[in-house]
């Protein structure tokens, strides 16, 4: 009996591909590089109180103050790129970037590489991260497609990154005395006198949109009463209202005095005289909506004492809509669909709820069915 042997041969791995002179010479460049900065760097050490001396000047002069903060809405704030840029450039020894590692279209996405490194101390922090191309507008995410927006998008993420990336690198009570000096300079204002940069203050804001009193209404206090600390802080909001990093409106609601709110109610069509005939009284069906007939909603003024407030946004109160909800009942109006119809009608607007309205339109639908209910007639509609 004889046996039979089955050899397999396995081909061997392909051996790498032969690396070009110019690869070779590019990597041995890049070596050299390093270690030359290196030998560079510790053979002239910085000077620590000379460091310090020009970080603190810096950091006493208005140009470099104005831009040392950033504020972003859901972020908060904190020192910017600008400063982190600065403090670096005074340490010295110290090298930083962003690099673009990898970009794909086809899947939108980017790979970025930031770093800063102290080649004095050989102390490096880098973040590596994947970038969508892509932006949030309105709450939903927008794709870009454009390569100029891809580009800008990567860089503007990629700023951020190598800030936080300096800060890490440098000592940080050099960090926190750069803060401070620069919060001191900015509501020092230069030696200017505190009411002139208030009106400097109030010109700027007014260039973007914003008033006296949404100004006010953020600091909680009067004009008279505003101080360096919060003009210094209403320059880190301008400064980024200016770059784009917050929005006037949701920093600065719009208001609307008591005057302007009577003269939009006052604008609205009138009523006409004559009485017409509503449907009778069914079943309630604004209970469902949060009236309770047993509560006592408070005192809703009526159109042309309307309280002052936002008007294009200022949604109806829980205490005008239950006062809504109850007049209606008293009118007969029962069910859901033939009160919205009566709103319509009354307002010459269309409505799919009762949150829909805003004050002033409460006040002035309220008004009408309790001057109905007090004559024990029909009340009439707008279009009627």
């Amino acid at each position: 009996m004889s046996t039979r042997e089955t050899v397999v041969r396995v081909n061997p791995a392909p051996a790498p591909a032969h690396v070009g002179q110019a690869t070779a010479v590019e990597q041995a460049r890049a070596v050299a590089e390093v270690a030359a900065a290196v030998q560079v760097a510790q053979q002239n050490p910085r000077d620590m109180n000379r460091a310090w001396a020009e970080m603190q000047a810096a950091c006493s002069r208005t140009g470099l103050a104005n831009r040392a903060f950033y504020a972003v809405k859901n972020r908060g704030t904190g020192p910017s790129v600008h400063l982190a840029r600065e403090l670096a450039r005074i340490w010295g020894n110290m090298d930083y970037g962003v690099h673009e590692l990898h970009r794909d279209d086809v899947r939108g996405l980017s790979e970025i590489r930031a770093y800063a490194w102290d080649q004095q101390t050989n102390v490096r922090s880098s973040r590596t991260f994947q970038v969508p191309h892509a932006k949030m507008a309105g709450g939903a995410r927008k794709p870009l497609t454009d390569l100029q927006d891809v580009y800008l998008n990567n860089q503007n993420i990629g700023a951020r990154a190598v800030r936080e990336s300096i800060l890490a690198a440098l000592p940080a009570d050099f960090v926190e005395e750069a803060k401070d000096r620069c919060r001191a300079t900015i509501e020092r204002g230069d030696g200017k006198p505190l009411v002139d940069r208030i009106a400097d203050m109030l010109a700027a804001f007014a260039g973007v949109g914003v008033k006296v009193p949404q100004i006010e209404t953020r600091l909680g206090r009067k004009r008279g009463q505003w101080t360096a600390a919060d003009v210094a802080e209403l320059s880190v909001v301008y400064s980024s209202i200016r770059r784009g990093e917050l929005a006037a409106d949701d920093e600065f609601p719009s208001q609307v005095t008591g005057e302007e709110i009577a003269a939009q109610a006052a604008a609205l069509p009138a009523a006409p005289e004559q009485p017409v005939s509503m449907p009778a009284a069914v079943q309630s069906e604004w209970d469902d909506a949060g009236a309770d007939p047993g509560e006592q909603p408070d005192a809703v003024p009526a159109a042309d004492e309307a309280p002052a407030g936002k008007f294009a946004g200022g949604a109806i109160t829980d205490a005008q809509q239950r006062k809504l909800h109850a007049c209606l009942r008293d009118a007969g109006i029962g069910t859901r669909d033939e009160g919205l119809a009566y709103i319509s009608d009354v307002l010459d607007k269309g409505f799919n709820s009762t949150k829909e309205m805003t004050k002033v339109e409460a006040a002035r639908v309220i008004d009408r069915l309790e001057k109905f209910i007090a004559q024990q007639e029909p009340p009439a509609g707008e279009g009627q």
